[in-house]
């Protein structure tokens, strides 16, 4: 069975996002256009699509470690703080943005609550063990080395 820690994270986010986007369960909101994603930012993302990524982001993040709360996840997501002429200093990334995604995700079955923080549900795993497996299959097609993972 191929994994989700076999796929090239790149290629399984852009699918999954893309899925995501295809099957409109998760609204984007009206504030997504003129939000930073945290303090450490100074714009806005340039991508219109980012919060179909961040979503597909979180859940691979969520495949990876089994369970993730809103404030580890947004240590995740985080980054460094210019103070000016002072020392650089560790920041967190927009837990508004996390937790409204966890929402959407937790609607749209991907996600469920446990008392340890949020954890895929069997449809969030499926989704993603389909989509890697598409991955591989694209892959194998164009390098035989990906073929042991099929």
């Amino acid at each position: 069975m191929v994994s989700v820690k076999y796929v090239p994270s790149d290629l399984l986010i852009n699918y999954v996002s893309e899925k995501l986007k295809s099957e409109k369960k998760i609204a984007e909101p009206d504030w997504s256009k003129y939000v930073k994603t945290g303090i450490s930012r100074e714009k806005s993302p340039v991508n219109r699509d980012w919060i179909y990524v961040r979503a597909a982001a979180m859940l691979r993040k969520l495949y990876i470690n089994g369970y993730l709360g809103i404030s580890r996840m947004s240590s995740e997501y985080g980054g460094k703080v210019d103070r000016g002429s002072k020392r650089y200093h560790a920041a967190q990334g927009s837990r508004s943005i996390i937790r409204y995604l966890f929402h959407e995700l937790e609607k749209a079955g991907y996600v469920q609550k446990t008392p340890k923080g949020r954890s895929l549900s069997p449809q969030g795993m499926s989704l993603l063990d389909n989509a890697s497996k598409d991955i591989i299959k694209q892959l194998a097609e164009k390098d035989p080395a990906f073929q042991k993972f099929i």
